[in-house]
């Protein structure tokens, strides 16, 4: 079945659209034709009429949904858009003009179906100006939206969309029901002009374009609302008047008196619009303060951002900040826009002048403020100290600098004590969150290890009625870097795995899931042996950390052919009992293991080998955690100790083996505690 593509909304109104007008263009010309020549062209006015509210509505669906797209829509853009469009209708009608006047008085200059062409072209661009327009002071209007205002924007709407048939109920004449629907609809309109809630958020320089705008709207409105007027009372021949039209006239008035409204509230906040600005960016940076005690941020982090804030308040020149740690007693000092030198000179006026000694020397530094200076200085002419004060002690000073004299008035000073107060707070609550964290941290890494090791190792394993497998894995500290895995890749094939990660611990554990990741990921495209060793040393390759690297040892286990390819990567060698033998041997693979060497060079050291079982063979896949255990005599319990115990209890089923070994294991370095490395087996016996 054959799917068509899906229509573009914003396309087929727009194909409409033009469809649309012209079929308009050639009616009215159809019509004019008749008149001109005495005949009957048989077109009803109401199929104009009709085709007139066809042309609003796709052009206000075409915008409308070309608006509303768009997600880069601030307040100057929306403007700018009704403004360009306002522009370019009346500058159309100004080539227009023109070329009329250097018609002259020739024929063509009087030829009717030119003229009403134009009068087409007229009437779609203000249709256009219209529309568009009023869909961007809708988004204006919407912002911060209430119930209300919905309500009352819907009501417009609803309104408007009467306005379009009310052609039908007066016949294009401008009577009293037309002076009475304009009056309610411009009175909504003025109720919606009110809504200028988005001002306010303008800085100064938006302020300054968005004036600019609104005036080149305001003139372009009222040039194309004058062309208006002359067309519908020139006395040319046009069939039909399209711009007589209720919903026409009610849209350019809301246009133009909403833009009046906003340019006239847009310049009357003009004066405040800096103190505005400074306000928001206080608020913003005690916001900023308030936020930066988390975890994550650095007490250098936290003061930088008390430094800005207080230059920003004060319009600082300059600024640095001395810093007592606690722990040594040294200062941490960060400058802005001066140098040392300066610094230095500043610091040796400040320590001569008695007012800074007496403030220095208060014996209650919670009771301190900031204090103003004087300063005799070829730069900067006032200083203002502010004190950093948490438990009652000074923890450091802040310095701000100013080139004019007595710079620091008295609201500049309240906010900078205001985000010096929260500074401070941050600081201390920063370092008694990191002294908390410091403490718990250990104990939460363990935990969060844990579950991470214990979500790696499967809790079921791949297998059929083939043969049977168990697992278990132990780790010397509380979590370790042993891995194994069971994959079935189909009916008959399955995949283990087994691996040992380099180190111990947190870090073991972290790369053993990346080797989870990775098994997990590229078992599925159906590799072999060796290639899988390959891929998964060329992505190990790339997160692994320089000093770590991982054995492992690969098995792909065919039960319809009683075969398995074995591929081994540095790992100890795998263990297997052959009962045909009734002897066990080490399966003799090379390999050498992932993320030592990180080269294409690697594929040179890998290899794979298929080997067969028979029913009741076993494989024992370990790691060196239980060959490497020492006893108390510093004996290791060895390959030989393995091989041994899977020769005398190859009888048992996989989990008895699997106890027998671990519990000979314990008795041999007496204790579990003993053992100072993970380990982990798998004991897999063929059916």
């Amino acid at each position: 079945m054959i799917k068509l593509p899906s229509i573009h909304i914003g396309k087929l109104s727009f194909l409409l659209a033009i469809l649309v007008w012209l079929a308009l263009l050639f009616v009215d010309l159809t019509r004019l034709f008749g008149a001109i020549n005495d005949l009957n062209s048989g077109i009803a006015p109401e199929f104009t009429w009709i085709l007139e509210i066809l042309f609003f509505i796709t052009v206000y669906g075409f915008y409308n949904y070309a608006i509303n797209k768009d997600a880069r829509n601030d307040f100057l853009s929306l403007i700018w858009r009704a403004a360009s469009t306002g522009m370019f209708a009346s500058a159309i009608f100004l080539l227009v003009q023109l070329f009329y006047i250097l018609l002259g008085e020739s024929r063509l200059a009087d030829e009717p179906f030119l003229r009403n062409f134009f009068y087409h072209v007229h009437f779609a661009l203000v249709t256009i100006f219209l529309i568009s327009s009023a869909i961007l002071w809708k988004n204006l209007i919407l912002y911060q939206k209430s119930k209300q205002v919905v309500k009352q924007w819907q009501t417009y709407e609803f309104a408007l969309l009467l306005a379009m048939f009310f052609i039908f109920f007066n016949k294009n004449t401008f009577d009293y029901s037309f002076i009475f629907g304009l009056v309610i609809l411009t009175g909504l309109g003025i109720v919606l002009s009110g809504n200028l809630k988005w001002i306010p958020y303008l800085t100064f320089k938006e302020k300054w374009k968005s004036l600019l705008f609104l005036f080149f709207i305001l003139l372009s409105g009222s040039y194309l609302f004058y062309q208006t007027s002359q067309f519908s009372n020139a006395q040319q021949t046009y069939p039909i008047n399209l711009l007589d039209n209720l919903f026409l006239i009610s849209l350019f008035l809301f246009i133009l008196i909403y833009a009046l409204f906003s340019f006239l509230v847009t310049l009357f906040n003009l004066p405040t619009s800096s103190v505005f600005e400074q306000k928001l960016t206080e608020a913003i940076n005690f916001q900023r303060l308030s936020q930066s005690i988390q975890p994550e941020e650095s007490e250098e982090q936290v003061l930088d951002i008390l430094i800005d804030s207080c230059m920003s308040a004060a319009y600082a020149d300059a600024a640095w900040m001395e810093m007592h740690r606690l722990e040594t007693g040294t200062e941490l000092i960060q400058e802005r826009w001066i140098n040392e030198e300066t610094r230095n000179e500043l610091s040796e006026k400040i320590s001569g002048m008695k007012a800074a000694s007496q403030w220095e020397t208060e014996t209650k530094p919670d009771n301190l403020s900031p204090l103003a200076l004087r300063l005799d200085h070829p730069k900067f002419e006032s200083i203002l100290i502010i004190p950093l004060v948490v438990n009652k002690s000074v923890i450091g000073r802040l310095v701000l600098c100013k080139e004019v004299k007595d710079g620091f008035n008295k609201e500049m000073i309240n906010i900078i004590s205001t985000f010096t107060r929260q500074a401070s707070i941050a600081v201390e609550n920063h370092r008694l969150l990191n002294q908390a964290i410091q403490n718990e941290r250990y104990q939460e890494e363990l935990k969060i290890a844990q579950r991470v090791q214990k979500s790696l190792l499967p809790v079921k394993l791949d297998h059929n009625e083939s043969f049977e497998i168990c697992a278990y894995s132990n780790a010397a500290d509380e979590v370790g870097g042993d891995y194994y895995d069971t994959f079935q890749l189909d009916e008959n094939r399955f995949v283990l795995i087994i691996g040992d990660v380099s180190g111990k611990g947190t870090s073991a554990a972290f790369h053993m899931s990346q080797m989870k990741g990775i098994f997990q990921s590229l078992i599925q495209l159906d590799l072999g042996a060796s290639e899988f060793m390959n891929r998964a040393n060329s992505a190990l390759s790339r997160c692994l950390e320089r000093n770590h690297f991982i054995t492992a040892s690969i098995f792909i286990i065919d039960t319809s052919n009683h075969t398995f390819l074995h591929a081994r990567a540095g790992h100890v060698p795998t263990l297997m009992w052959e009962k045909s033998k009734n002897k066990a041997d080490f399966l003799g693979v090379d390999g050498l293991g992932l993320g030592i060497l990180r080269n294409m060079q690697y594929e040179k050291h890998v290899e794979e080998k298929v080997f067969s079982f028979e029913s009741g063979d076993i494989l024992l896949l370990f790691t060196d955690g239980i060959v490497e255990a020492k006893n108390q005599k510093s004996q290791q319990f060895g390959f030989e100790r393995v091989r041994s115990l899977v020769e005398v209890y190859h009888h048992l089923s996989p989990r008895e083996i699997q106890t027998k070994l671990i519990d000979s294991l314990h008795d041999f370095v007496e204790g579990d505690g003993m053992i100072d490395d993970d380990y982990s087996l798998m004991v897999v016996k063929f059916n």
